[in-house]
């Protein structure tokens, strides 16, 4: 077939698929029919093939398959007792606790759209994604139900279900529930007149449950984006954008399988939030299809208790993003663990810095495997072959059935090692932005590619590198300037932790590079950086200034926020 794109670029790599020549051996181009006819069925099927195996850990409690399909039926006969109809939108607003994937079991299986909520939201932005998503319920943990309580009145949410932190852990839940409340005193006061406890919610009668029939093309997920351009917008994910992920991830995961015996069943750790899109396909719908077991952790910030965690289980898939490896390298008991079983660390969310991946390899044997994707591709567009036995430095290799084509501001492809906008084509590519028919037509082209708004190229190999996000680029006296070459030389530097570059005003250049630094030394100067950057970098993008920090602005996954630094 021949796009508009093709016959008028005459780039190299258009219609060409250069990147299958370098798939691992016995993976095919192209996912084949889906198995499931809904999400909902995929965590059914799951549940039928699997009871006995444990599906869900957290804080030492654990639920199996069996247990899961119970709870998230009697769930839904709540849900469908309320009266919602078929395609309301449910608002889930908790950390990576075991009510999480009962909560979206039965959300998904009762016929309704699961409305992800970071739990740290603000008021203001919590109330911007009920009122844009129309949510008609909510489950929240108690942690966080202040927040709701300040503007559930200028919402459509009619239904509100309060989870505590020990709902599901038996006996020990009194005791967790008396540390958080009393002890962290974690639950601020707060008041929801007509909530209902989840433990109430447990009590329904799963006999009344009516799974519902969800066609492929239905919404299942509202995932809403970082709002790195203004307000959120919710990508409307369809139950085939997550299968069609999920088929993809299990063909590029059986490369390994061919290359080596994996254990079965494989244990993950889910350390990334649930409610954030990599961790909910890669952890948990990726999980689930293979009756895997996830270790949750629900505050992965606390990195001694993170790793008092890591200590008690033998675990072969870690998926996490630089800041998380890179903190955890930085932990003496991290580097006392024992990490024979980990079969695959994946890295995504944001580029893996070359040091950083070359001291996690040093330390537990295993590389890391960059992926790459985003809200809006359900999220795996492109990853690295897990085969490959060296870090790349690259975000891999388009998944099948997708195409990555490297576009000008016209919308042109360019030829093979030329850098512009990377372009994503395939099933996992959402339907749009949900009631924001403008924003959906900016990023979609007419042959249906997503414009991600990131800046990359291709090589000849088909490995794609990213050279930086579009709108974090600095003009430097006419020359482009990504910030992220200048952090990963920066963190080279044994006294540097972490780094972050922007661009600010300079009445010479136009714009010059500032550098923001977290030591690791606290004998480090402004100087120490300078030099080092001066002796990698060429004069135009060498740091003019450098500004200490004690830690730098990181959004809900831990992804270093660059807009606030410029704010």
């Amino acid at each position: 077939m021949t796009t508009v794109s093709e016959t008028e670029s005459g780039s190299p790599h258009s219609g060409e698929k250069v990147w299958l020549k370098t798939y691992p051996p016995g993976t095919p181009p192209e996912i084949g029919p889906l198995e499931h006819s809904s999400v909902g069925a995929l965590i059914k099927s799951a549940c039928e093939t699997h009871p006995e195996r444990s599906a869900f850990t957290c804080m030492g409690k654990t639920i199996t398959y069996r247990d899961l399909d119970g709870h998230a039926a009697r769930v839904g006969a709540w849900l469908q007792s309320l009266g919602l109809e078929k395609g309301d939108r449910v608002a889930v607003m908790m950390p990576n606790i075991l009510q999480y994937p009962v909560v979206v079991a039965a959300v998904l299986q009762a016929g309704f759209v699961v409305v992800n909520v970071n739990p740290l939201y603000t008021p203001r932005e919590l109330l911007h994604q009920l009122k844009d998503s129309g949510a008609k319920a909510i489950f929240i943990l108690e942690n966080f139900a202040t927040t709701l309580q300040h503007i559930i009145g200028n919402s459509d949410v009619k239904h509100v279900c309060v989870a505590t932190m020990g709902d599901m852990m038996g006996l020990k839940g009194h005791i967790v529930n008396f540390v958080v409340r009393r002890v962290r005193k974690m639950v601020p006061d707060w008041s929801l007149p007509g909530h209902v406890p989840f433990k109430q919610v447990l009590g329904t009668n799963a006999a009344d449950f009516k799974p519902a029939e969800c066609s492929v093309e239905e919404a299942a997920f509202l995932q809403y984006t970082g709002g790195t351009t203004g307000l959120s917008k919710g990508a409307t994910l369809s139950h085939s954008n997550i299968l069609s992920n999920v088929a993809q991830n299990g063909l590029w995961l059986d490369s390994l399988r061919r290359d080596s015996e994996l254990p079965d069943p494989l244990v993950y750790i889910c350390c990334l939030p649930l409610y954030h899109i990599f961790a909910l396909t890669v952890n948990g719908m990726m999980g689930m299809s293979m009756g895997a077991h996830n270790i949750l952790i629900p505050n992965p910030r606390d990195i001694p208790g993170f790793v008092k965690e890591l200590g008690k289980y033998e675990y072969h898939v870690l998926p996490g993003l630089n800041t998380l490896f890179n903190a955890l390298l930085a932990n003496d008991d991290f580097r006392e663990l024992e990490f024979s079983a980990l079969r695959l660390t994946l890295g995504g969310g944001m580029a893996v810095q070359r040091p950083v991946a070359e001291r996690w390899q040093a330390l537990t044997g295993c590389k890391i495997s960059e992926g790459y994707g985003l809200s809006e591709t359900s999220p795996v567009a492109t990853a690295n072959r897990f085969d490959d036995p060296e870090f790349t430095g690259s975000i891999g290799l388009p998944l099948p059935s997708t195409d990555i084509d490297i576009r000008d501001d016209e919308g042109k492809s360019l030829p093979l090692g030329e850098i512009g906008e990377i372009c994503i084509r395939g099933p996992q590519v959402m339907l749009g932005y949900w009631n924001q028919p403008e924003e959906t037509e900016r990023v979609m082209t007419e042959d249906g590619y997503f414009r991600s708004g990131d800046l990359g190229f291709m090589d000849e190999d088909g490995f794609t590198r990213i050279v930086d996000r579009k709108k974090d680029t600095v003009l430097v006296s006419g020359f482009n300037v990504f910030p992220t070459e200048i952090e990963e030389v920066a963190v080279s530097h044994d006294g540097i932790l972490e780094a972050a570059a922007i661009g600010v005003p300079d009445e010479h250049s136009g714009e010059r590079i500032k550098l923001f630094v977290v030591k690791s030394d606290p004998e480090l100067t402004e100087a120490d950086v300078q030099s080092w950057c001066s002796e990698r970098l060429t004069n135009y993008k060498r740091p003019r200034s450098v500004e200490f920090r004690d830690e730098l602005p990181k959004s809900n996954i831990g992804k270093i926020l660059r807009r606030e630094l410029r704010e």
